[in-house]
């Protein structure tokens, strides 16, 4: 899956957003001041020939919609973020939250958490 440009993800994340809509309805999630219509269609267009979004057409007017959930592109991203900076290691992933002092307590006991969760899932699945 491509990367997509800031300016492609502003309208990707208008658009997940909204789940679908038109030009008019995109260009309003983007807070003031608004970038022009004629910007977002292009980028729209990009976006398009990527295979990130697609549309039907009634007559000259076109609703949007999105081909990739927004869990998708972030999943993708984040695989490609463990692989370029912690050399592929979720280990070394995880390991850059707990040395991180940004991250306070309850953050982390969440996240111990959700990590407990699945591991006793998985254990009852075998």
């Amino acid at each position: 899956m491509q990367e997509l440009t800031k300016a492609e993800e502003q309208v990707m994340q208008s658009l997940w957003s909204i789940n679908k809509g038109f030009l008019k309805d995109i260009v309003e999630q983007f807070p003031e001041p608004r970038p022009a219509y004629t910007t977002i269609s292009t980028v729209i267009r990009v976006l398009v020939r990527k295979g990130f979004i697609a549309y039907n057409s009634y007559s000259k007017i076109n609703e949007y919609y999105p081909l990739i959930s927004k869990s998708e592109y972030a999943q993708n991203r984040l695989k490609g973020a463990v692989q370029n900076y912690f050399d592929g290691s979720v280990t070394r992933f995880a390991s850059f939250f707990t040395d991180n002092n940004e991250v306070d307590l309850r953050e982390l006991e969440e996240i111990q958490s959700l990590i407990q969760q699945e591991i006793d899932k998985r254990k009852s699945e075998k």
